[in-house]
């Protein structure tokens, strides 16, 4: 079980970094040399955070990129959710298929538990904390 994937690592970098830079924008060139980020991977990583409002993107000269939302308001958990779509640790690990003893598996209720308390802290995470 992966809980950060590597685009999700990159997208949490760069936010860092950007955080970093609060009276500028920073642009893709930048955050690649710093952070040896491959360019093809940050390009894509930018782009979605920016069409999900996340960042600002700026063209042209003097363009690049800039937090649209305060490092401090700014969730890992939401970072993760952008990447990897819902926080759900807990499928089924002995059918492909819904268990019929899904509602009555105490494994399950065990892991369920583990899940919330997981999910519940990462919660607590800001852009700003990991800075």
């Amino acid at each position: 079980m992966k809980l950060i994937t590597r685009d999700t690592d990159y997208a949490i970098r760069a936010l860092c970094y950007s955080a970093g830079c609060p009276d500028r924008k920073v642009c893709a060139g930048e955050i690649v040399a710093e952070l040896k980020i491959p360019r093809p991977f940050l390009r894509k990583i930018l782009q979605l955070l920016s069409k999900k409002g996340i960042i600002r993107s700026y063209k042209g000269k003097g363009g690049g990129f800039k937090l649209a939302v305060s490092p401090a308001e700014l969730l890992l958990a939401d970072v993760i959710e952008i990447f990897q779509g819902p926080l759900k640790m807990n499928e089924c690990l002995f059918k492909k298929r819904v268990c019929r003893d899904v509602g009555s598996c105490v494994l399950k209720s065990k892991i369920d538990s583990i899940e919330r308390r997981v999910i519940s802290e990462l919660k607590t995470i800001t852009i700003s904390s990991l800075m």
